[in-house]
């Protein structure tokens, strides 16, 4: 029966800097993975680049990561996306900032990123043993004691980190494997849903496919209430799909459209876009106007045409009751201002999101109000440590939650090390 002074199960990104962080404090440390091979998730990453971080400030870091964010406040005041630029700039990835604070390798591989932080494991002389999925977590005289394997092995350890992972992208290993493990030590589990995900909606024009595959650049999307109030907008692109919608700035509403859904037992959401969100509507219509003034034997689908991609515009103009062959100057005024009202407001329902196993990312998971947060440490279990997406933290796509797996994989992992040496000394 091998022992270990921490065993690290799970090979993404938390379990990656977790284990690297246990074995620079000195434990003799083992890394299992149920899979063929390590960072899988962290491969696929920011598409196949990794958007290893964010350079934004904590704060509005923090704030997009909706989900749980505050927690993180300690864990940044100890390790922060500062810290995380410096570790891999040391392993010997140059990392290039991009849009929205977005970092990324120079070389444009996650692969590299992923090998980087292996060679790092071996020069730390971590077991490794991959194909190896975990049965279950031990607990012994109310403390953690290691880990059965499905072949049966039992591996001892008095520290062990959770790191497996939530339910979405199931292939790269995220099957929930957590979660049974955390809730036999005593924690609850929070309703696992979707988030980072694209919507659904029954919508004619979406049945009809009427405008499937066109994008909107720079457009806000609103979730709005039962009492048409905006939850939550985002300025961002989108795209028009088979199914619904997707695209960034949907990709960061659905977490909001769940909670609505759920909060007022709803089963559709009304959704909005602003074609035009930097001109107000009255600044619009004038605008309409003069183009329309300008050349008045022009007809209307022609006058609009280039603002509004043709077949979206021609969908607004139906719904405005407006034929597109109408000449420009006869167009009456209340008719135009529908139509400008329509491109402020284009309103239309969803009925909810693809499936968890479909979305980027999980929400719920293990309470954070069980884990220490300087040290990713369970409250209820001695010798048990949490990290990266098996916790109840979720923020939107942009290097916010692999920074979250990265800060608390390296707390965690840091801190398992020192349990286990305490322990023993």
């Amino acid at each position: 029966m091998q022992t270990y002074d921490c065993i690290i199960i799970g090979g993404g990104p938390s379990g990656l800097m977790a284990a690297i962080a246990a074995a620079e404090k000195g434990a003799n440390t083992l890394l299992i993975d149920k899979g063929n091979k390590l960072g899988r998730k962290l491969a696929i990453s920011g598409g196949g680049r990794c958007n290893v971080t964010n350079r934004l400030p904590v704060d509005e870091i923090i704030a997009h990561i909706p989900g749980n964010g505050r927690f993180l406040y300690s864990a940044f005041s100890l390790f922060d996306n500062e810290d995380i630029i410096a570790f891999f700039e040391n392993l010997g990835i140059a990392l290039k900032e991009e849009d929205h604070g977005r970092m990324f390798p120079v070389s444009n591989k996650a692969q590299s990123v992923v090998d980087a932080m292996l060679r790092k494991l071996a020069s730390l002389k971590v077991a490794i043993q991959v194909n190896s999925p975990v049965k279950d977590v031990l607990y012994d005289h109310h403390k953690t004691s290691g880990i059965v394997l499905a072949n049966g092995d039992i591996l001892k350890s008095q520290a062990v980190v959770i790191a497996v992972g939530g339910k979405s992208v199931p292939y790269t290993g995220s099957t929930g494997d957590g979660f049974p493990w955390a809730q036999k030590a005593g924690h609850t589990v929070t309703e696992l849903f979707p988030t980072e995900v694209p919507l659904t909606s029954k919508e004619p024009f979406i049945k009809a496919k009427t405008l499937q595959g066109i994008s909107l650049r720079d457009v806000a999307v609103s979730v709005l209430n039962p009492k048409g109030k905006s939850l939550i907008t985002h300025q961002m692109d989108m795209i028009f799909t088979h199914f619904g919608i997707s695209g960034p700035a949907v990709l960061r509403c659905s977490q909001f459209v769940v909670k609505a859904m759920k909060k007022w037992q709803l089963s559709q959401v009304l959704m909005e876009v602003d074609l035009f969100p930097n001109e107000n509507e009255e600044a619009l219509y004038n605008r309409f106007s003069q183009l329309l003034k300008k050349e008045p034997k022009k007809i209307v689908k022609n006058a609009f045409k280039g603002l509004i991609q043709e077949r979206l515009l021609l969908l607004l103009l139906e719904t405005a009751a407006i034929d597109p062959q109408t000449s420009g100057g006869i167009l009456a005024s209340d008719k135009l201002r529908a139509f400008t009202t329509l491109c402020k407001h284009f309103r239309f329902h969803v009925d909810g999101t693809l499936p968890l196993e479909k979305a980027f990312v999980t929400g719920g998971g293990v309470s954070v109000k069980e884990i220490e947060p300087k040290t990713m440490a369970s409250k209820l279990m001695p010798g048990l440590f949490f990290c990266g997406e098996v916790l109840d933290i979720y923020g939107y796509t942009g290097g916010y939650n692999i920074t979250a797996a990265l800060v608390t994989g390296r707390l965690a992992g840091m801190n398992a090390a020192l349990y286990s040496k305490n322990t023993c000394s």
